[in-house]
């Protein structure tokens, strides 16, 4: 099964494309290698179509019926191996 990740910040570029480098690379490390890609908050109830977990820096305001992981511990370095066992958790448990 193919897998994806979403990651999100306000615009759609800066903090997220920070967090995706740290997240594809530790994702590779681990024997994984989804798909990705990035948007800004706001586009994100019409962008998840086939989307795995959702990474967001920023706060998500929608209900959605796919986990939402917060991605701000990765940029502060605090709590930030907890968040990429998380993605990795939810990526075994969807294989």
């Amino acid at each position: 099964m193919s897998q994806m990740i979403l990651f999100v910040c306000a615009t759609g570029i800066a903090t997220s494309t920070a967090v995706t480098e740290k997240v594809m690379e530790y994702c590779k490390e681990h024997g994984f290698n989804p798909s990705y890609s990035q948007t800004n908050v706001a586009s994100l109830p019409n962008n998840t179509e086939g989307v795995t977990v959702v990474v967001s820096t920023t706060k998500v305001p929608y209900e959605l019926d796919i986990p939402v992981v917060n991605g701000l511990p990765i940029i502060t370095g605090v709590g930030e191996e907890k968040v990429l066992e998380r993605i990795i958790s939810i990526l075994k448990e969807q294989a």
